[in-house]
């Protein structure tokens, strides 16, 4: 949904081809009067930016604009809607944007300095339970220079404010078309992005058609973009194999990328490509809930759990085990977890739970979304249970919802125990820790640590280069070690599954594993 450091990682995409001599190497030249279709689990929970810090970034991506964005290849913030964008001062506290001329909505007003300001203050004035108002925390207001110059004056030092800038949640909408204090909610999108969005039926369809105004970076391969949603990726893979979609994106089981990669008879006309992504998964554990907040039960847990034999059996290779919240390829990395843990001891957690006068075994509900991450997700959490309760330490509960129901169970703080997924705003450490501590976290539990908030963050975010930020978060990934409020699982992987003739998948996904549709074309010939 959803800051900078060792950029270029993220930004690395491998091709893999089911053909050989076939690949996902787009070709030069400009296609034309081209419609694609594109299939993914992972739909929308609102199509208003203010409510949005989730998946929801994939669509808005296509259909909005930002001051600034992630142009393909770019691992730093570039102009978008702005023509230009800088810092004014040395502390980083206030920073100046300059709009491109003649830019409008789609309902034909005015994009200028007023409708960024308002955008932009929209999202804290609304403050979404579980949306993006939480990244706005630096900025204390916005002033308008003519119609033309906007300048963000912020109440601490922020290097990374430029990046936060470039995510989709801070998307332009147009004023007449969205309420100062409240959340759209009609299906419809009023922006300036790449495509309009002609039409939209929830959990099914979006139609997005090129937007003949759109002033921005994206070059756009192609005149149209069908996106379908799927409940399964069984029949996203189906509808791949038949010709009804043209590429998938989010949500292969780790089965059907193994599938597809190796049975080349079985897939003729198949391609996949696979980013090394840095989206991780993880569990949260909810204070309100007697059991998840007792340290003894929660580092209990980091000892049983088994992340290698977790990713072995139900990931097959399609991710591999974390054992920090940062990922591997974002500076600040470490292998914390392990260094504390170790390798599974049931033993271990065995005399934690006892020594904190734990005899019996511990009953606890695990929660999960049945439709933001794959088909792979109840397989996750089965195995999680069966690890557990094979300890004789625990006894566990497993409940699935699907995502808008349970998006509102974890921010009501409903859930004991829940898996989440993050899927980086940009590959940064600070995006790794920050959105999870404080009051008001993404997570939906409170998490206060005033050495990481007041401190360690703090620190961070006056340090321009963000390659030299690793000792802050090396430090914060103690704390979270010590607390086990969150407990990392494993790191994935990315995949986009294509017809042979259509190119431009290895430019599709940009430094946030977001899918740009503007970079997919069908080959003229093959």
């Amino acid at each position: 949904m959803f800051y900078r450091a060792s950029l270029q990682a993220a930004a690395a995409l491998a091709s893999l081809s089911l053909l050989a001599g076939c690949g996902l190497l787009s070709d030069s030249g400009s296609e034309t009067n081209q419609k694609i279709t594109v299939g993914t689990t992972s739909s929308p929970s609102t199509l208003d930016p203010a409510a949005a810090w989730d998946g929801s970034w994939e669509l808005m991506r296509n259909v909005y604009q930002t001051l600034v964005s992630f142009p393909t290849g770019s691992t730093s913030p570039e102009p978008d809607a702005a023509k230009e964008c800088k810092f004014t001062d040395a502390t980083s506290m206030a920073y100046r944007c300059t709009l491109k001329k003649n830019l409008k909505f789609s309902n034909g007003e005015k994009l200028d300095a007023e409708a960024v300001k308002y955008s932009i203050d929209r999202i804290v004035d609304i403050h979404f339970k579980g949306g993006p108002a939480g990244m706005l925390g630096s900025l204390d207001r916005i002033e308008t220079k003519g119609d033309d110059t906007v300048v963000f004056h912020l109440n601490k030092s922020d290097a990374t404010f430029p990046f936060i800038l470039a995510t989709p949640a801070m998307s332009l909408v147009a004023p007449g078309d969205y309420r100062k204090d409240k959340i759209r909610d009609d299906g419809k999108v009023t922006g300036s992005g790449p495509y309009l969005l002609e039409s939209y039926e929830g959990q099914k369809t979006a139609e997005l058609k090129k937007n003949p105004d759109y002033k921005g970076f994206a070059n756009r391969k192609n005149d149209a973009v069908t996106i379908r949603y799927f409940e399964k990726s069984a029949d996203m893979v189906s509808a791949l194999k038949a010709d009804e979609i043209d590429a998938t994106y989010r949500g292969l089981t780790a089965e059907e990328v193994v599938s597809l990669e190796d049975n080349k008879d079985d897939n003729a006309g198949l391609q996949i490509v696979e980013s090394t992504g840095a989206d991780i998964r993880f569990l949260v554990f909810n204070p309100k809930d007697p059991a998840a907040a007792n340290p003894a039960v929660r580092k209990a847990i980091a000892h049983v759990v088994d992340r290698d034999a977790l990713v072995e059996k139900v990931y097959r290779g399609t991710a591999e085990p974390l054992y920090s919240m940062i990922p591997k390829g974002i500076a600040g990395h470490t292998t914390s977890f392990f260094d504390t843990y170790g390798d599974p001891d049931v033993k271990k957690a065995k005399n934690i739970l006892s020594g904190a006068g734990i005899t019996e075994p511990v009953k606890m509900t695990f929660w999960y979304t049945t439709d933001r991450y794959g088909s792979a997700t109840e397989p996750e959490f089965e195995e999680l249970k069966r690890q557990l309760e094979e300890s004789g330490l625990f006894k566990i509960t497993l409940r699935g919802e699907p995502w808008q129901k349970f998006q509102e169970g974890f921010n009501k703080g409903e859930y004991p125990v829940f898996g989440r997924g993050w899927f980086p705003d940009f590959p940064d450490p600070d995006n790794f820790v920050a959105p999870f501590v404080g009051q008001e976290p993404v997570t939906g539990s409170p998490y206060i640590n005033k050495e990481i908030t007041q401190q360690l963050i703090p620190a961070s975010r006056q340090e321009s280069d963000r390659g030299a930020v690793s000792k802050q978060f090396e430090r914060a990934q103690e704390i979270l070690v010590n607390d086990v409020r969150l407990l990392p699982l494993w790191q994935g992987k990315l995949y986009v599954a294509a017809g042979e003739d259509i190119g431009g998948g290895e430019r599709a996904l940009d430094p946030q594993t977001v899918m740009q549709m503007w970079e997919l074309y069908r080959k003229a010939s093959w």
